[in-house]
């Protein structure tokens, strides 16, 4: 028998998660046979290449027991003749009974059609991030009497309560996330050895090479991509640009969806600076790359939100050095992880917007300062952060798991 892998994604596939569809196509690659189980129906209307490429079966499970009835309780039914259906439940229970919402209930119901619809062949299951995802793909292992591991990123590490990270890090094969902030966290939580550094760094060979030159006639084009999402900073964004000197000939292009589109362009408007800003929604990939070879710089000013929401290390950053773009970010993170403030880029404090302003200045104003930047952070990308270093890691988690 052939064994599979079950990968329990949030949603699949999302124009904002190009490290999960790079991750996944390099285990198509390395021979890994699996199924994909996204907890929700896309709303991106376009793909990546990368997301064309796979050619794993995508199967959905009921976003709410309310839409799929009978398939719930059909699952059910039939997972409650499974002896691991019952320790999964006393779990789940044990889960309610100190974090009670209705997604926990959503979340057991999944399972149950994840571990009796999955495949017979089907020895493991991958969730990628700790939160809900973890949360389905270890309630139906349990259930099923296999095994399963992780990927953390970011708000899943920072929002999910401490007692679940124990409790999911113990009960999990192994768990990998990909910043060195995040892994000593998640290994002080767990058994030694259990949860592993693993960059997802980027495969060099599917992007596009770096522009030869920067010099345009026009206005000092500042690119951002990225969620409208409060973690990102726009609102900083905005602020800074609308206290550049008059005498900057400056345009913003803004690419990514998100909630607080409508808040942000009413900000540029009261800012007086609507006129300069190209909000563009959400883009294919290959549109991202367009744009930043139109542009002399990237801003992502991150922050770290009251609920604890925050980046790790956005995966943007590392494409915008792989065009030689320069960039300024935050100081949070694992951001100083990839870029090193004066050496490779420009890291401000978070919520400071007069320093923001000021790193912006200075790139415009000193355009070889730019362009050393830009080579070694470059320099950086390539030197450390390939992806199939980081590939073959998971690859080999899942292979000895599997064996």
């Amino acid at each position: 028998m052939s064994k599979r892998v079950g990968i329990v994604v949030k949603g699949y596939p999302r124009l904002s998660e190009t490290f999960i569809a790079q991750e996944l196509l390099g285990l198509q690659e390395h021979g890994i046979k699996f199924d994909i189980w996204s907890l929700r129906h896309p709303t991106d209307k376009t793909l990546h290449p990368v997301n064309e490429a796979i050619t794993a079966p995508v199967r959905y499970l009921p976003e709410y027991v309310r839409q799929e009835p009978g398939r719930v309780l059909r699952a059910l039914a039939k997972a409650a003749s499974r002896r691991g259906f019952w320790r999964a439940a006393r779990v789940w229970l044990h889960d309610l009974i100190r974090a009670r919402d209705a997604n926990r209930v959503r979340r057991f119901a999944q399972a149950a059609v994840l571990a009796t619809e999955a495949s017979a062949e089907t020895d493991f299951l991958y969730a990628h991030f700790l939160h809900t995802p973890s949360s389905v793909a270890r309630y139906a292992a349990i259930m099923r009497g296999i095994s399963w591991g992780f990927s953390a990123h970011a708000k899943d590490i920072w929002t999910t309560a401490e007692w679940e990270k124990r409790e999911k890090i113990a009960d999990a094969a192994f768990g990998v996330t990909c910043t060195r902030y995040g892994a000593e966290h998640l290994a002080a939580l767990g058994p030694e050895g259990r949860v592993a550094l693993v960059y997802h760094g980027l495969d060099l060979s599917r992007l596009p090479p770096p522009p030869p030159k920067r010099d345009r006639a026009g206005p000092f084009t500042i690119l951002s991509v990225g969620r409208l999402v409060e973690k990102k900073g726009y609102d900083l964004v905005l602020d800074a640009l609308a206290q550049l000197p008059a005498t900057i000939e400056w345009r913003f292009i803004h690419i990514g969806g998100g909630g607080l589109a409508s808040n942000l362009e009413k900000q540029a408007k009261k800012l007086g600076i609507a006129g300069k800003i190209d909000w563009r929604g959400a883009q294919a990939r290959d549109a991202v790359f367009a744009a930043m070879a139109e542009s002399d710089l990237f801003v992502l000013p991150s922050r770290i939100t009251e609920s604890g929401d925050r980046d790790g290390l956005p995966n943007v950053l590392m494409e915008a050095a792989s065009q030689k773009l320069p960039v300024i970010s935050t100081a949070i993170s694992a951001i100083p992880e990839f870029v090193e403030d004066g050496v490779s880029g420009r890291l401000v404090a978070q919520e400071d917007v007069k320093a923001l302003c000021a790193a912006i200045k200075e790139m415009v104003e000193n355009p070889e300062k730019r362009a050393i930047f830009a080579n070694r952070l470059h320099e950086r990308l390539v030197t450390d952060f390939g992806a199939e270093a980081g590939i073959v890691a998971v690859a080999e988690r899942i292979e000895a798991t599997l064996a």
